[in-house]
């Protein structure tokens, strides 16, 4: 028995060290896919291979036509805070167009000789994380072009977990595109057929696959070595929380920013934070536990003030439902402290993906109602994903 069980561990810890992403497989395949093209890049830091080595490294050393490099948000070194526009640049004489500048769109002029367009950066699950947009973006602009685009697929770090609002036609913005749930369950290259397919999209598109990779899987179960996305998604419980917690951010209650512990935290210098701690612990939700703490914040959002917030301790992030942990907190702190919360309500209806979530939450709703009000759209969104091949693991 005893050698049965260290066998199943044993075996077990090998299907997760061996996942390949996209990247990995086009390097198995010798670049046979863009061998002899003229090449263009959506990448930052996280576009590595197993070994670490960033894809606009291997593609030099391999001698791939690289005519030009595109960057998201947070640059081509994700050390950019969020929201700072990002001038142009180059890397070993190679142009880098900044996506997140003066257009966030590839123009003309940059995507002039090129071929194929790889998309290669790691997401974080959340319909408002931005880097999936440029990707919506550069495929509109590649299909208008003739131009090929290939998703070198990565894995969605939160696993295959749908919560949250199915994004309303009447909303649109760089924050809120994608006609997907707050957190989507869906890869890179997955986004992309979906995009492909509402969008009607004329384009030649390719998913390079990864291998053994397993739908459901947490980052922590593939074997990769974590890099943070972008500066303030430090670690897999922050990716986690981010599709609920993120939300707060359209009102003005901190998440941490300026902390050790961004997005793991939410506070307020005049929030009574023992008694959104305690009740919140009364909701008994699933896979995390609730404490008061306090922080100054060295940037953003109450800098250098004392905040009294609430942290949050992960547990078993397999059970975590983050939209759950946002619209009960904002249920509370609405409920206690209506006189000073702030909720910016154009803001918050591109975050939570529904404009009439302010006036149902402004109404008083008990956090039940507003849940229940998703889910049959959830539902909807899983059979749609399905049936029309989008679900590739």
């Amino acid at each position: 028995m005893r050698y049965l069980i260290f066998v199943f561990l044993f075996f077990s810890v090998n299907i997760y060290s061996e996942v390949l992403t996209g990247l990995d497989v086009l390097i198995e395949n010798n670049f046979s896919e863009i061998r002899n093209k003229r090449v263009g890049v959506i990448v930052n830091h996280t576009s590595v291979d197993r070994n670490g080595n960033n894809l606009v490294d291997i593609f030099i050393k391999n001698g791939i036509n690289l005519v030009a490099i595109f960057s998201p948000e947070h640059g081509f070194f994700g050390d950019i805070e969020g929201g700072y526009y990002i001038e142009n640049s180059t890397y070993n004489t190679i142009p880098i167009y900044s996506l997140y500048g003066k257009t966030k769109r590839p123009t003309d002029e940059m995507l002039k000789n090129i071929d194929v367009l790889v998309f290669d950066i790691q997401d974080v699950g959340a319909r408002f994380y931005t880097y999936l947009t440029t990707m919506g973006y550069s495929m509109e602009e590649a299909a208008k072009r003739n131009i090929e685009f290939i998703v070198l697929d990565r894995p969605n770090p939160v696993g295959d977990i749908i919560e949250g609002s199915v994004l309303r036609d009447n909303i649109s913005a760089f924050t809120a595109y994608f006609k997907v749930p707050t957190r989507h369950s869906l890869t890179e290259g997955e986004m992309a057929l979906f995009h492909k397919i509402k969008m009607t999209l004329n384009l030649k598109l390719k998913i390079i696959k990864m291998k053994n990779y397993k739908r459901g899987m947490f980052y922590d179960e593939t074997g990769l070595k974590w890099i943070n996305p972008s500066p303030n998604i430090r670690n897999i419980n922050a990716a986690v929380l981010y599709s609920g917690i993120g939300c707060f951010e359209a009102t003005n209650i901190s998440v941490g920013r300026g902390t050790d512990i961004p997005f793991e935290f939410f506070g307020a210098p005049w929030m009574d934070n023992i008694k959104i701690s305690d009740e919140m612990n009364k909701k008994k939700l699933k896979g995390v536990r609730f404490s008061p703490c306090e922080k100054i914040p060295s940037l953003d959002l109450y800098a250098g003030e004392r905040v009294a917030g609430v942290c949050i301790y992960v547990y078993d992030k397999k059970k975590v439902r983050a939209f759950d942990i946002f619209v009960n907190a904002i249920y509370l702190i609405n409920k206690y402290h209506s006189d000073k919360l702030i909720i910016k309500e154009d803001e918050i209806s591109k975050m939570v993906g529904d404009k009439d979530f302010y006036y149902i939450l402004k109404s008083g709703k008990e956090p039940s109602y507003i849940i229940k009000k998703y889910k049959k759209e959830l539902k909807d969104f899983k059979k749609f994903i399905k049936s029309k091949g989008i679900v590739i693991y």
